[in-house]
This record gives C-alpha cells, sequence and structure tokens, in this order.
C-alpha cells in the first residue's frame, strides 16, 4: 500500500478531512488562530461529531486537566491527545479544536519501555529516569528548538506521573519510525524512548496547530501509569 493510500484510507471518517501537503499527503485544517508561516495552507474540513469518536473519553480527560491546571494554561482553544489505548498503526495523536469542534489526527510512537516486546501496543507508563517508557497525563507544550532530533517541542509535565518529563527530555519530534512506509512493511510504527515521535513530514503541521502554552493529555484507559 502506499503513503497516498494508506493515509486516505486510514483518515476516513476523522473529524478534519486534511487535503495534500507540500509532497501531496495532508493539509492543515482552519483554525481561530494564525498558524506560523512555515505551517502548510489551511483549508476547509470536513465537521463530524467529536462526541462519536473513540478517543471522546479521553478528551473529556483532558478537559478535566484543563481545568486543574487552569493557572498554567493562557490558551484553551485546542487541546492534543494521544489515544494509547490504539495501536501504534493507528492515527491516535489528536489535536482538538474545543471551539469548532474539529479534529485532526496523526500517528505518534510510544516508547520503547512501555512496550519491551515491540507488540505495536503500549503496556506500561513510567515517570522514572533510564525507563524509556512513556508517561501519562497532563502535559504543557513549550518552546520550539532544533535539536539531536531536528526540529522539536519541549513539554512540561504538570502531574505527578509525569513531573520528569523536562529532566528526561521527552519531546514531541519527527522520526524516520513513523510513517505509513514503515507501518506498511512491518505493520506498527517504531518505538521511541518516551517522547511523541511523529512522522517528519507531519511535524510542521503538527506543531503550527499545537504552539506553545497549549495541553497535550497523554492516557490509556485501564493502564495504571
Amino acid at each position: 500500500m502506499d503513503r497516498r493510500n494508506f493515509t486516505k484510507f486510514a483518515a476516513s471518517g476523522l473529524a478534519f478531512s486534511f487535503l495534500s501537503d507540500s509532497i501531496g499527503r495532508a493539509a492543515v485544517p482552519v483554525v481561530a488562530s494564525p498558524l506560523p508561516a512555515s505551517a502548510p495552507v489551511p483549508a476547509t474540513p470536513v465537521v463530524q461529531p467529536v462526541a462519536a469518536k473513540p478517543y471522546a473519553s479521553l478528551l473529556e480527560r483532558a478537559k478535566a486537566a484543563l481545568d486543574r491546571h487552569g493557572d498554567a494554561f493562557t490558551l484553551r482553544d485546542r487541546v492534543a491527545i494521544a489515544d494509547f489505548n490504539a495501536p501504534s498503526k493507528d492515527l491516535r495523536f489528536h489535536i482538538v479544536d474545543l471551539i469548532g469542534g474539529q479534529s485532526s489526527s496523526y500517528l505518534v510512537a510510544h516508547g520503547r519501555g512501555s512496550d519491551p516486546a515491540h507488540s505495536g501496543w503500549l503496556h506500561s507508563f513510567s515517570n522514572e529516569p533510564n525507563s524509556l517508557a512513556s508517561s501519562s497525563g497532563a502535559f504543557k507544550t513549550g518552546e520550539q528548538y532544533i535539536g539531536q532530533h531536528g526540529r522539536a517541542m519541549r513539554l512540561i509535565g504538570l502531574d505527578p506521573q509525569n513531573n520528569n518529563a523536562e529532566p528526561r527530555a521527552i519531546v514531541v519530534h519527527g522520526a524516520d519510525y513513523v510513517g505509513e512506509d514503515h507501518i506498511a512493511t512491518w505493520g506498527k510504527c517504531g518505538r521511541s524512548e518516551g517522547c511523541f515521535a511523529v512522522a517528519p513530514h507531519m511535524l510542521p503541521q503538527l506543531l503550527g496547530l499545537l504552539g506553545s502554552g497549549r495541553l497535550l493529555y497523554a492516557d490509556k484507559i485501564g493502564v495504571a501509569s
């Protein structure tokens, strides 16, 4: 399955419908605030009810976290959700517009310490240094920078189960082991060292929507942190 057909198949039924980006894969939906110059030109989205989506229960948890950590956020228009109930081959990283009810979805890797057998499913969370695992809970998006993975975004852990995010260097970055080609070959994404690794060609779009100062909420219902 080539990338274009995979993307069309995987994105069917999403709350946002993307057009092609500069390499024919995706586009950014209309948002209330201006996007950075590096982001693709927005297109008119197809809106579907968020309540019908499989991440709806996690969205409610994210909204509760937004209220719980209200003083930490000046931007409450959009939130990101990493739905680790789904396997890594699925589009399970969602950016939800809380005002318009629209969403866009992406592939995202979990940490190798959360999936030692590399099954493609997250089995556990950890906040411990050197665990190489994903952490759950509420994160605040921080500044963008250029590091060992290229362009990336820092994250600040706001809960007891993820407050080591900064010393562990848990960030959002692009990785070649996340993408349609990798899934077509292996049936799953590769694993990170706990970071939210996404497909490199989708990173500018995703960071443009997230920006600094918004909530990223990660969890899996029924799994201990």
